[in-house]
């Protein structure tokens, strides 16, 4: 496979150019599966981007499922994702990749990718439709990446396109890249954007994102917005603008500890020390939704002894996918309090007052919230939130443990328009001639509530439309 190192400035010539080496190799791979000639470009030194951290993808009607009888239809995947939207989306998209879904699986079977498992993504989460690659992305990665070497795709790295070329009536004509300090212009017949979005890029999170603040982790590839910003360029419309796939609370520090910060048997406050929402109806983009309305995006992680014993010697109660899964003893979790507390992120006490002075509420509030949470569970019922009374436990017994928690994104979502066909449509909803996009970089396709019922959909959306691009760029250059 040709690395792409260019020694001085040069031409190239392809039917089709790709930008952005995550979703994109789908989008290269089912272009070249067509009969074309592809030139992928990424201005990494590595592929992947957020493609390679991510885990299952959603898929229905799938091999995987018909294997373990599950049942998981399309026109229920589409109802849920068009209810849980309020139809703010775009029907037609979500039909385009839903429906793709389940050969994609059977796609991606063919090249090498194993799925071994469809587990519940969270709690009694039905339809199962949470499909988990060996490897998770990385290897799928990977996997695309030697298809594209057996196709004959051109992978040129640390290549990072800065403009789409068109003629005098709009139509693509190629792209303009810098590598290694040199100029490279690939001309062709299609471009295919699929670079990420902009979560690294902080200028234009702060302009699109009402709800970003600088404190909020991104758990995910810092990409900065280079598709969209050459889209627009030459008149792509947008959509979705704005929206972030958010998640939280969200602990900073170990794993370890992040995965007992969100389980059930905990309380959760704010800054001021109340509770502000079901700690056991754990959706991260909800959760995350209700952490927005709390002073400063922050709350606190509470459990006392009792608890983090069970953790130790009981297990998780929910777990996180395969790396903790429920009933996984964490045997070290002492050892990781205790190096988080020396970095300022947990706080051990054997007073409420010195958890209240830490997390800076008033300590009579903390002392009520606390004692009204323990009458709720002695009587096993809650009611505030109607927390399922199997995860009520009291906090009586110290050392007392509080976690700072915030809110994180794993990327955003939106920002070119589409129409079904991953075609680029201009601000007469028109298609620009040539250019398609994919992936993070597009609208339409979700809320601005990320759809965790829908457990996969980022990392299925990044295949899937990968594929319906490629095909169709593939398509346009034949002159079908």
């Amino acid at each position: 496979m040709n690395s792409g190192e260019i020694s001085e400035a040069v031409s190239l010539r392809s039917d089709i150019i790709v930008i952005g080496g995550g979703g994109g190799l789908a989008a290269a791979v089912a272009a070249a599966e067509k009969g074309a000639k592809v030139i992928l470009l990424e201005k990494r030194k590595t592929p992947g981007g957020n493609t390679a951290l991510a885990r299952g993808l959603m898929a229905a009607e799938s091999p995987v499922q018909r294997r373990m009888k599950i049942d998981a239809r399309r026109e229920e995947l589409f109802k849920i994702a068009m209810s849980y939207s309020h139809w703010t989306i775009d029907p037609r998209i979500i039909r385009a990749i839903i429906d793709k879904s389940g050969d994609t699986i059977q796609w991606l079977e063919d090249k090498g990718v194993k799925f071994t498992d469809v587990p519940h993504a969270h709690d009694n989460q039905v339809p199962r439709i949470y499909h988990l690659p060996e490897g998770y992305g990385a290897k799928l990665v990977q996997v695309l990446v030697k298809k594209c070497a057996d196709l004959g795709v051109r992978l040129l790295y640390e290549t990072a396109a800065n403009r789409i070329l068109t003629d005098e009536r709009g139509a693509v004509t190629g792209v303009q890249a810098i590598s290694k300090d040199k100029k490279i212009r690939v001309n062709g017949k299609s471009v295919i954007i699929a670079t990420g979005g902009y979560s690294g890029n902080k200028e234009l999170l702060k302009k699109n994102c009402p709800y970003y603040t600088k404190d909020m982790h991104l758990n995910g590839s810092p990409n900065m917005g280079d598709g969209l910003l050459m889209a627009t360029e030459i008149g792509a419309a947008t959509e979705g603008l704005g929206i972030l796939h958010i998640m939280g609370p969200f602990f900073p520090g170990s794993v370890y500890v992040n995965v007992v910060a969100v389980e059930s048997n905990t309380i959760w406050l704010n800054r001021r020390g109340e509770r502000f929402t079901d700690e056991a109806s754990f959706l991260p983009s909800e959760t995350a939704n209700a952490l927005t309305r709390q002073p400063d995006k922050i709350s606190y992680t509470l459990f006392d002894e009792k608890i983090k014993q069970s953790f130790i010697e009981e297990g998780l109660i929910k777990g996180v996918h395969r790396s903790f899964p429920s009933t996984t003893k964490m045997t070290k979790l002492g050892k990781h309090l205790q190096k988080e507390v020396e970095k300022g992120r947990v706080k051990i006490s054997e007073s409420w007052k010195e958890i209240a002075g830490w997390i800076g509420a008033d300590l009579k509030t903390v002392e009520n919230t606390i004692n009204e949470y323990n009458a709720y569970c002695d009587r096993g019922y809650d009611e505030m939130f109607y927390k399922d009374r199997r995860y009520l436990r009291p906090l009586r017994n110290p050392p007392y443990y509080a976690l700072r928690c915030h809110q994180a994104f794993h990327g955003t979502i939106g920002g070119i328009k589409i129409n079904p066909h991953m075609e680029v449509l201009d601000h007469q909803d028109n298609p620009i001639p040539g250019l398609y996009a994919a992936g993070s970089d597009t609208g339409g396709w979700e809320s601005d509530t990320y759809c965790y019922i829908l457990s996969g959909t980022a990392f299925a959306f990044a295949i899937n439309s990968g594929r319906i691009a490629g095909e169709n760029a593939a398509r346009h250059v034949s002159g079908e």
